[in-house]
């Protein structure tokens, strides 16, 4: 699949807001005055600036409120619906915090509980496509809520986020591990998607385009097997493993910070190889399998 910038930028920082309004909602933090302005704005901005990137990877982003018109049957429009409700939900815990209110916690448990369920939503986006077995299992769910809890834990300085970070690069091992070999499991084929090999094996005799279209453009994206194991090692490195050790080593505020920022970049990769890696079957009429 083609990596998108918009997407990739949209599912990370999201998923890093998300996770840290889950924490600050649920009391793992609790910053008052000018500490939870600016924490809760955190978590609100990167949350708000992943959604507003997603618009972009949309033909016409005006059309962006049709996302909320098909809930009973989309994942998207189901993740549009959630994010807005853990903004919302999340809001009277931010300004009790922030102005002092002593308003019940139940406000920020309801809410912080909604925004983890957003990235649930997000992952199941991916997980539902059949056609692209890379992603149609049990742990892309787990790794999209992993990355949201673990980038969470470090942005909200806690204690336990090296063992969440530990967690996620145990995640990432068998999410790459797993997926290596989901088109093969599934035994798709060029006969199978035509549903022509009870009769023979189908090859190609010729190609359907000689020129470039819009599946070949969006939906088959090939990366050298060589260049994809390196970006294994930097993202699995700089999203998990180094972040891991520097907060094993060190509980300070810049300590923190950094492990952030190192997270988030090994975030990015891990996402943009998410996309990457991923083999629709549509390849299969192209013979790019």
């Amino acid at each position: 699949m083609h990596p998108a910038p918009s997407v990739i930028l949209f599912s990370v920082l999201s998923g890093a807001g998300f996770g840290l309004l889950f924490y600050l909602g649920l009391g793992y933090v609790h910053p008052y005055g000018m500490a939870a302005f600016l924490w809760w704005g955190l978590g609100y901005s990167l949350a708000v600036i992943g959604l507003l990137a997603s618009t972009f990877h949309l033909g016409n982003p005006k059309r962006a409120v049709r996302a909320f018109s098909q809930w009973r049957s989309s994942w998207l429009s189901r993740e549009a619906w959630c994010s807005v409700a853990a903004l919302l939900l999340c809001a009277p815990m931010a300004l009790s915090d922030w102005l002092g209110l002593g308003w019940p916690r139940a406000f920020g448990i309801i809410g912080g509980s909604v925004a983890l369920l957003t990235v649930f939503t997000t992952s199941m986006i991916y997980t539902q496509i059949k056609a692209v077995p890379r992603w149609h299992h049990w742990l892309t769910p787990v790794m999209f809520v992993g990355f949201a809890l673990a980038g969470g834990a470090v942005l909200a300085a806690q204690g336990f986020a090296p063992i969440l970070l530990a967690v996620l690069a145990l995640i990432l091992l068998a999410v790459w591990q797993v997926g290596d070999g989901q088109f093969a499991r599934r035994a798709q084929t060029l006969g199978t998607a035509t549903g022509l090999d009870r009769i023979g094996e189908v090859v190609v005799f010729e190609q359907a385009h000689t020129a470039g279209n819009y599946l070949l453009r969006e939906m088959m994206f090939v990366v050298g097997r060589k260049h994809a194991q390196k970006l294994r090692g930097i993202a699995l490195a700089l999203a998990a493993v180094i972040p891991a050790v520097l907060l094993a080593f060190s509980g300070a505020v810049w300590a923190f910070a950094l492990a952030a920022l190192c997270h988030l970049v090994g975030a990015l990769a891990a996402r943009w190889l998410f996309f990457a890696e991923a083999e629709h079957v549509v390849g299969l009429y192209y013979g790019k399998r």
